[in-house]
């Protein structure tokens, strides 16, 4: 399993390298995830949080945004 994870974030990072528009992607992803990240940490109850928090990127998902 952390083969196919290695290889897609490689997959990801050269994409990134080679276009400005994925780069800028990219970048807007990393920082969402970092400040979700922060918020599940200030959390009391962190596994609610990150649930909370797969809840919400799914629903995105689904929408499409």
């Amino acid at each position: 399993m952390s083969m196919l994870l290695r290889q897609i974030a490689r997959f990801v990072a050269q994409k990134a390298a080679a276009n400005p528009r994925a780069r800028e992607i990219a970048l807007k992803a990393a920082q969402s995830a970092a400040d979700e990240a922060k918020h599940i940490a200030r959390q009391d109850d962190r596994a609610y949080a990150a649930g909370r928090a797969v809840r919400q990127a799914l629903k995105r998902m689904q929408n499409g945004k």
